[in-house]
């Protein structure tokens, strides 16, 4: 650290001598004389200007002695610091003065021998100036003769050249060396179209020009033969322009030569195809086109050949189609786009080519056809993929969609202008949303057919309500029927058909599932993969089919009469609680499950899993509220056949419960047990503690009993209806067809309530004996011991059955009611 110091030390001392001399100097930090005006003050010391005696008779005026003896002594030691530095100095550059006085030694040396070899070289140039000076003069008599002689011997070579041309262009024509015999004739051509007013120059250009004219034929059979190399046939064509040939035509035949090759190819797909077609497309597409120019002497010959087209080989999958497509004709198609470009549009053009504008008019017809033979491709294509209607594996046709996609984009590279690859993209994704409509109609064809196996479970018979099943033995969804593995209930009816519902989803989301695959190379294409996502597979694959299945579950509410009125009861009730799972849970989970697997965003148009949930809830509670109707209808029936068929003013005294009371009760009881497999139980309000002994008057439950005998006298009628009109203002007003709510006693509360009603409207529409009204006690007092624990509010079913016995009463001919004791005993006994 001590060494570290004393070297900074060091070298700051040594700046700070540096920066002395160069403020004595009068020097920058970059070593130069700043750029300042003179000081023209002489009392300056630092000035060019400085005088002495003014110097010092200012100090001797202007200081006191003290600040004089202090401004000597500080001059001093300023003189005696520049002293020391300055030795310093000169010892520290004492070997770099050394070295700069040999250095200036050496240069003196060799400066001397460089003037002696400078003297010497002027010398010589001088001697060689005296010697080219003499030879010019030598020759300078000799230099035009023979600059005449040169001119002279130069057209006797363009004479002979002329008159041994025809020769020459049949020796060519011989050994078949076209360029050089093109070459030689434009070379002569201007010349012999300049001199052929001279009978010689004439009869050469004859001869020429009959035999450049065989030439061109034998390049044009070259040309049509088609068989020479890329690079033949490339010179090919560039004689036949260079001999004025018109080059629209050289296009037209290249092309209709390629055309009958492609055609074969595509005729060879065709054959492939099943159905058979009655009509060729090929064929379709030569009868449009317009007729080009014929490629040889005879049209005929060169017309495309149409050949036998073998039967359809069935045997052959999509992707072996598609391969061969693309190996025979897309590469074929590929080969003639590379080959023309060659030859007509990328071929440098010199002279009087280069102003045709060839390229742009070569361009035009080059697109128009790729344009045309590929449409037939892609109607042959699309044909073959049409074919694949199975909803099996999908790997085959996203393989051979894949390779379609990938080697048309190499017509895209060599065509940039054409419209090709946009057509094949169109149809790649024409296919993914074919394919997901058919996955849409597969799922919902299996939701029907397990609609179909669960009502064949459904329609097996009943088995005892202990055994807490209402239908017996069914059939697998989407199998055959299997008395052992079969579900037997309705929780399990459900929990399978959810499950297979469930699982039919993900299986089909699998599989297209393959479309998107990383090494598929159109799924991570904009235009393909963003689109088909969030609109191919959530909305119209899994949005629809769960839009399906709420609706063909709303279509089993339709009124009796219409399709839907068969309807077994237990399947609606199944139904509404399937669409009530699907609000709670699985809507949401098959959306997020699609939503990760396809990485759909979200700021595309889709639709909400709250909007599908809310119609999921409405089938639900529309399939409920259907279901409550259905079953208080069938309770309702009974009830309604049992009042009609019967004369209540001649019946005898009721000793019994009527059958049909006890049978409401047991049908009530099973759909019950049926509503509680799939439904919570629910709230309930607190029952009274004598619930079951509720005794009914034949007027109201608000009034005494004793009352009522002394109010059914005739003169009396208006008193007992406006009593009861009274007593149903101030009672709670009862909804009969109310939405239920999505738990058993609801359920169960609806349709008691419906039944009831009905009871009740039936028995205001018959007359009443005494002991009518009688039996309409002991079977209105049998209900109220059962039918109270079913409902939420057992206040409900009092005020309908005191409405039952008092519409009774007011229609009794002799009101004369049972005694309480002994409608007790008889339903007890009942």
């Amino acid at each position: 650290m001590d060494d570290e110091g004393s070297v900074s030390e060091e070298c700051g001392r040594r700046r700070k001598v540096h920066g002395m001399l160069k403020l004595f100097y009068g020097l920058n930090e970059e070593g130069k004389a700043p750029e300042q005006p003179q000081s023209l003050d002489p009392c300056d010391i630092n000035g060019p200007h400085f005088d002495p005696e003014l110097y010092l008779n200012k100090l001797r005026r202007e200081c006191s002695l003290a600040e004089l003896m202090d401004h000597e002594t500080c001059m001093v030691k300023q003189i005696r610091s520049l002293d020391s530095d300055m030795q310093t100095l000169v010892y520290e550059n004492y070997n770099k003065f050394i070295s700069a006085t040999d250095t200036i030694r050496k240069m003196k040396n060799d400066f001397k021998k460089m003037e002696d070899e400078m003297d010497c070289l002027s010398a010589n140039m001088a001697a060689i100036t005296d010697f080219s000076a003499s030879i010019s003069g030598t020759l300078q008599d000799q230099h035009a003769q023979i600059t005449k002689l040169s001119g002279v011997h130069t057209l006797l070579r363009k004479l002979q050249f002329l008159f041994e041309l025809p020769a020459r262009l049949n020796k060519c024509l011989e050994l078949q060396a076209y360029a050089q015999a093109v070459s030689s004739h434009r070379r002569a051509r201007c010349v012999l179209q300049q001199y052929s007013h001279l009978p010689s120059f004439k009869g050469i250009q004859d001869d020429c020009n009959s035999i450049i004219e065989k030439l061109a034929q034998e390049l044009r059979q070259k040309f049509r033969d088609g068989g020479t190399s890329a690079k033949d046939l490339s010179e090919c064509v560039e004689l036949l322009l260079q001999l004025d040939e018109p080059a629209e035509e050289l296009c037209d035949k290249f092309l209709s030569h390629a055309r009958s090759r492609l055609e074969l190819d595509l005729q060879g797909l065709e054959a492939e195809i099943k159905p058979y077609p009655p009509t060729s497309v090929v064929k379709e597409a030569a009868t449009r086109r317009t007729s080009s120019t014929a490629v040889a002497g005879s049209p005929s010959d060169k017309s495309p050949k149409m050949l036998s087209l073998p039967s359809p080989t069935p045997n052959t999958d999509i992707l072996e189609f598609i391969d061969r497509g693309c190996n025979e004709f897309v590469s074929s198609l590929c080969l003639v786009i590379t080959s023309y470009q060659e030859l007509f549009i990328n071929h440098a053009q010199t002279g009087e080519l280069a102003s045709k504008n060839i390229p742009q008019m070569a361009n035009g017809k080059l697109q128009a056809f790729v344009d045309d033979l590929a449409t037939c491709y892609f109607l042959l294509v699309e044909r073959r993929i049409q074919e694949e209607k199975g909803v099996g594996d999908n790997s085959l046709l996203v393989r051979a969609l894949d390779r379609f996609h990938r080697r048309l984009q190499a017509v895209a590279k060599l065509l940039p202008g054409s419209n090709v690859p946009n057509q094949g993209t169109e149809i790649v994704i024409r296919a993914a949303t074919e394919r997901v409509k058919q996955y849409l109609s597969a799922l919902q064809s299996f939701y029907m057919d397990s609609l179909t196996d669960v009502r064949q479970a459904l329609a097996t018979p009943r088995i005892s309500v202990a055994g807490a099943s209402v239908a017996g033995g069914g059939a697998h969804l989407g199998g055959p029927a299997s008395g052992r593995d079969a579900p037997n209930s309705l929780p399990e009816l459900l929990s399978s058909l959810s499950a297979s519902i469930l699982n039919q989803i993900k299986s089909v989301l699998a599989s297209v599932h393959l479309f998107t695959a990383k090494d598929i190379t159109f799924s991570n294409k904009p235009y393909f993969k963003g689109e088909f996502c969030s609109q191919g597979v959530r909305e119209n694959l899994v949005v629809n089919f769960i839009r399906f299945v709420c609706q063909s579950s709303r279509q089993f509410c339709e009124s009796a009469g219409d399709k839907g009125g068969s309807s077994p009861p237990a399947l609606l009730l199944l139904l509404s609680r399937l669409c009530l799972d699907f609000e709670t849970s699985t809507i949401s989970y098959i959306l997020t499950l699609t939503d990760e697997q396809f990485l759909v965003q979200h700021q595309n148009p889709i639709t909400p899993v709250t909007t599908l949930c809310g119609e999921a809830r409405e089938a639900a509670q529309k399939l409920l509220n259907h279901y409550v109707k259905v079953q208080g209808l069938i309770i309702s029936q009974m009830l309604r056949k049992s009042v009609e068929t019967r004369d209540w003013v001649n019946t005898i005294e009721p000793r019994n419960v009527r059958a049909v009371m006890k049978r409401v009760v047991e049908d009530t009881t099973s759909i019950d047990v049926q509503v509680g497999l799939l439904y919570e139980e629910g709230v309930r309000k607190a029952h009274s503690s004598d619930s079951s002994k509720r005794t009914f008057s034949v007027y109201s439950s608000s009034r005494q009993q004793p009352r009522y005998a002394a109010s059914y006298t005739p003169s009396a009628p208006m008193d007992t209806n406006l009593l009861s009109n009274i007593h149903k203002l101030f009672s709670e007003r009862i909804d009969i067809f109310s939405s239920v709510e999505f738990n058993k006693v609801s359920v169960m509360t609806g349709i008691i309530k419906i039944s009831l009603k009905t009871f009740l409207e039936c028995v205001r529409l018959r007359t009443f004996g005494r002991y009518g009204l009688q039996q309409i006690q002991v079977d209105c007092h049998y209900l109220q011991m059962y039918l109270w624990r079913f409902v939420s509010d057992e206040n409900l079913v009092h005020f309908l059955l005191d409405e039952i016995v008092g519409s009774s009463a007011h229609r009794c001919l002799d009101p004369s009611p049972m005694e309480q004791s002994v409608i007790e005993v008889i339903c007890e006994r009942g």
